[in-house]
């Protein structure tokens, strides 16, 4: 029930997230006098909708995707004398496209066609979307950070060691092992360290360097139990303990074996739990979603590649790439999940952190210069604007709005491309599942 639950919520932020990019498009373009005949939430059959001020409004049965559909988005042929057709007399799917296009238009609305609008109208009206899925994912990053928290080690100790065992590679405790010098200290899990030494204490950062630096002698700490301050006396022990690397992983030497060092060992370990920070951090976060979202597109047709080999082989799954179905697992599984220290707040952190990631997914790959994307309008109208800026440079003609019908052919070849990697990511999102919990 719970896994419904996640997958019914991941759902419906969805579908809220694709409203609002259409809203972002619908927005502007009313704004500027666009005729808008529609405004649609999903694909295929209608269930429901209402018409307002000329707009229908609806949702469809598939909640795959939206539109809003703007009359003229495709200017007329230029110095064409008749219209294109067929050998058998009919219209071209160009010429169709144009008419289908221009046909709402009723007399003295010529001004509401979009391909009307100035090159910086256009550009408005198309970045809506992309913009709005922007800044939805900033507005859930900000809950996240700000009013939630980020998962971190803390200062306060979740776990003292018992002992110090003779076998470094060992974690269990032998009775001739003798005591870890933080429990013969009395440090105790729960206490919260406020100073290590002359160091005063704000994260687990400051008690590890702390450690490091004090050697082995005697040091005074200071911690709060229960909300009384205690002093305690803590005698770092000189162990050899494994090498780790930035990653946290055991460096090893030529032969294979873990390469040891001599360091203050104290036997403390951090909690673990979430902890909110300020909103100054929201815009470096964004950003670094932002640019591994990037080197994800960049990298699209490689990472499909892998996709197919671990879909239809047994090459390792790709965990960058995963489609709705993927998605909808991550979704179910965190609500579904149990574990101590994961509860309401944690997950409510992980399942706004799926729709950032969605929501940058949309800003991305909407910018893709391509047809149908919102790229391919954007890339057409600044396009458009430099061929004028030239034209007038060079006092020649306005050479008049750029011609995307033509494009049509590419446009249908990249919904086959677009459609094809759905089927390929659902098929090995079903065959080859990636999951959160391993």
């Amino acid at each position: 029930m719970e896994f419904a639950v996640g997958v019914l919520i991941l759902a419906v932020g969805l579908v809220v997230s694709i409203a609002l990019h259409e809203i972002g498009h619908l927005v502007p373009a009313k704004k500027f006098g666009v005729k808008v005949p529609q405004y649609m939430v999903g694909f295929g059959p209608t269930l429901w909708s209402r018409t307002i001020r000329g707009t229908e409004y609806g949702v469809k049965v598939l909640p795959l995707g939206g539109y809003v559909r703007m009359v003229g988005m495709y200017p007329p042929g230029r110095g064409v004398v008749a219209p294109r057709s067929r050998r058998d007399g009919r219209p071209t799917l160009v010429e169709e496209a144009r008419q289908a296009a221009l046909e709402e238009i009723g007399p003295g609305e010529e001004h509401r066609a979009f391909y009307r609008l100035t090159v910086p109208r256009k550009l408005v009206v198309m970045l809506g979307g992309p913009v709005m899925n922007l800044l939805i994912a900033a507005v859930f990053m900000a809950v996240i950070v700000v009013g939630i928290g980020l998962p971190q080690y803390t200062s306060t100790l979740g776990a003292v060691q018992e002992c110090v065992p003779a076998d470094s590679s060992q974690s269990d405790c032998a009775a001739a092992d003798p005591a870890s010098p933080g429990a013969e200290a009395g440090l105790r899990p729960g206490d919260e360290i406020v100073r290590w030494g002359s160091v005063e204490v704000s994260g687990w950062e400051d008690i590890s360097g702390a450690i490091a630096d004090g050697g082995s002698g005697a040091t005074t700490v200071v911690v709060d139990r229960d909300g009384e301050r205690l002093t305690l006396q803590v005698t770092p022990q000189l162990t050899e303990r494994p090498v780790v690397d930035a990653a946290g992983d055991a460096v090893v030497d030529a032969n294979g074996r873990p390469r040891l060092e001599e360091r203050p060992f104290v036997g403390i370990g951090p909690s673990f739990d979430l902890v909110r920070q300020p909103i100054t951090t929201v815009p470096g976060l964004v950003w670094q979603t932002f640019t591994g979202t990037v080197e994800v597109v960049l990298t699209l047709p490689q990472r499909l590649v892998d996709v197919a080999q671990a879909a239809f082989g047994t090459e390792e799954r790709d965990p960058g790439v995963v489609g709705l179905v993927g998605v909808g697992r991550f979704a179910g599984e965190i609500a579904s999940v149990d574990g101590e220290g994961y509860g309401l707040a944690e997950r409510s952190a992980d399942m706004m952190s799926l729709l950032v990631s969605l929501n940058m997914a949309l800003f991305v790959f909407n910018l893709i210069p391509l047809l149908p994307l919102d790229g391919g309008h954007i890339a057409g109208a600044l396009w458009e604007g430099t061929r004028r800026k030239v034209a007038r440079l060079r006092e020649r003609p306005d050479p008049g709005p750029v011609d995307t019908a033509r494009l049509l052919p590419l446009t249908y070849g990249v919904v086959a491309v677009l459609l094809g990697m759905s089927v390929l990511l659902a098929y090995a999102d079903i065959v080859n599942p990636l999951s959160l919990t391993g």
